[in-house]
């Protein structure tokens, strides 16, 4: 082609609408992830840019980070708040962004094209549905997705947790201990589901798989399993849940059932968010440092910004059991 290209040439070879490229190239609503890849496959082949990104192509800079989440929930909002405060003294402005279209599979790729090259230099993705994404930004994962990946990654010690809180309930006494369990697909929640089984393993206790429920920290598909545990003639004596939100909404559906707690049921949950230390009673809870992993998250994006490769790339941070009036002895 002997002339600049033209947004009508894009559209030509590509196959679509001037409308489609328009909002391609400018990360618009309202195309597939798959047709963006290939307009913008196109774009770079012809050489094309748009008045509107031409700036932003050239440099490849605009000043931003972005946090994909996929709700803003206790554990998310935690994460913002470690992400800003490493970012604070730095040249780069925080973007909150949920995209997730009530975290469909695959929502963080539609986020990134969305957003890559325009708006953001890097992105922290915290519990992703995917293991790796295809982006022009370097990516680190919180909380990543099971499964080998290529992204760095920073997580807590799920499995150690889990044996704290566990083991704790069985040094309290409990033998009949039920676990609600988190997202199948996070490598977080099958680490507490391992780290909740050895610790029974440990005490000599048998794992009773009527006592063994997926909440995928969802409330509904918590309180379903609650209700079922609870309603048991033979119902646990303690339940282990795999976040505080689902912990929180044990402590609820047994408050609707008449049970008191801790003196009818003992509950502990995972996280430390704020809410908690907040609750009445206050929720015995595993913490994980989750300010310090956003914090790391941000550490490490930078030094992938600047083109340098992390000390650490896959890493993972201790935990601490944090006992409060949620938990006892059993009767």
């Amino acid at each position: 082609m002997d002339r600049r290209p033209t947004i009508m040439d894009v559209a030509a070879a590509a196959g679509v609408s001037v409308a489609t490229v328009s909002k391609a190239v400018n990360g618009r609503y309202g195309v597939a992830s798959h047709t963006v890849d290939h307009v913008l496959a196109v774009v770079a082949e012809l050489g094309y840019e748009s008045s509107l990104i031409a700036s932003s192509m050239r440099s490849r800079r605009t000043g931003v980070i972005g946090v994909l989440v996929a709700d803003f929930e206790p554990f998310s909002a935690e994460i913002l708040k470690g992400v800003g405060e490493a970012l604070r003294d730095s040249a780069y402005d925080l973007l909150a962004y949920s995209g997730s279209r009530g975290a469909a599979e695959g929502w963080e790729r539609r986020s990134l094209s969305r957003l890559s090259g325009t708006l953001i230099d890097g992105a922290i993705i915290v519990t992703p549905t995917v293991v790796n994404v295809g982006t022009e930004v370097p990516v680190v994962a919180i909380d990543p997705h099971t499964g080998p990946a290529d992204l760095p990654t920073v997580e807590c010690d799920s499995f150690g947790g889990a044996i704290q809180a566990t083991r704790y309930l069985t040094e309290l006494g409990h033998t009949r201990i039920g676990f609600i369990a988190g997202r199948p697909d996070l490598r977080s929640s099958i680490a507490r589901d391992a780290g909740h089984r050895r610790a029974l393993a440990d005490a000599g206790i048998a794992v009773d798989p009527r006592l063994v429920a997926t909440g995928s920290y969802r409330q509904d598909a918590v309180r379903v399993a609650a209700l079922e545990m609870l309603r048991r003639p033979d119902r646990p004596t303690a339940i282990f849940g795999a976040n505080d939100t689902t912990a929180l909404e044990i402590v609820k559906v047994a408050a609707e059932l008449g049970l008191d707690v801790p003196r009818d049921l003992s509950v502990i949950g995972f996280d430390d968010v704020p809410e908690a230390s907040k609750a009445a009673p206050a929720l015995s809870t595993v913490r994980q440092p989750m300010h310090t992993l956003g914090a790391e998250a941000a550490g490490m994006l930078l030094a992938l910004m600047r083109g340098e490769t992390p000390k650490v790339t896959h890493l993972k941070l201790p935990t601490r059991l944090v006992a409060r009036a949620t938990t006892a002895p059993p009767l």
